[in-house]
């Protein structure tokens, strides 16, 4: 019996020191601090997020205008989902998550370079390039959702000049505040786990206030548009 016993206990013992898979050791690319699992689900997380812009949103503000407006308004969401992402790599990340500039706001700078993009992300146990991304896809879809609001209202030249002024001055500034560690409002406690002030709360007071400083929408277009063959599908599918 004592023999068994300390043949299992060898065994044991042997089991405890073998090395680890070689795709599970620490190397460049997979450092000591990463959290495999973790990075992961925060690449899931980030990318269902952007499925709800593009197509998701792009597909219901498709079906929910006439048939005149149905690529423009498309193409409102999908610009900005674009340019989000060239306005964030290029200033906005850093401006929103970056040393600080004031208390309520961060430097500007790019998030592009190879280093900086592989260095562990000031929250959580994954690389920067992860947390760049995740961040993205939240800053679109605030903006995305303003683009509901002026549907049929404003025209596509003066979107394009909104969407990167609207993320540069305003949601940098919130996300600065409230989601940074460095930020005025985070220091004092205030904790926003589902984007309520960040996200619904200031594209909400933003497309109510844009919606109602630009042109009404005209009665023409607003009446009997469900007419349309398509349009019922369209706003079901982008639902979905």
């Amino acid at each position: 019996m004592v023999a068994i016993t300390n043949s299992l206990c060898s065994k044991t013992n042997m089991s405890f020191s073998s090395p680890f898979p070689p795709n599970l050791l620490p190397d460049e690319g997979s450092p000591e601090w990463m959290n495999k699992a973790d990075n992961a689900w925060q690449l899931v997380a980030a990318t269902l997020v952007g499925l709800q812009s593009v197509p998701g949103l792009m597909i219901l503000y498709g079906g929910a205008v006439k048939k005149k407006w149905a690529v423009n308004s498309a193409f409102m969401v999908l610009y900005a989902f674009a340019m989000v992402l060239v306005c964030w790599v290029c200033w906005g990340y850093r401006m929103s998550f970056g040393d600080e500039l004031v208390p309520v706001w961060g430097k500007g700078n790019i998030a592009l370079t190879h280093k900086y993009l592989f260095e562990q992300a000031f929250l959580g146990m994954f690389p920067n390039a992860t947390i760049v991304f995740f961040q993205f896809v939240f800053a679109a879809i605030t903006l995305i959702l303003i683009a509901g609001a002026v549907l049929g209202r404003m025209s596509f030249y003066a979107w394009m000049l909104f969407v990167p002024l609207w993320l540069t001055f305003s949601y940098t500034f919130s996300a600065f505040t409230i989601w940074s560690t460095k930020g005025w409002l985070s220091k004092m406690g205030i904790i926003d786990f589902a984007g309520g002030y960040v996200i619904h709360l200031s594209s909400g007071v933003a497309g109510y206030t844009t919606a109602y400083w630009v042109f009404p929408r005209f009665f023409k277009l607003t009446v009997l548009y469900f007419r349309h063959k398509n349009n019922t599908k369209f706003i079901g599918l982008g639902l979905v």
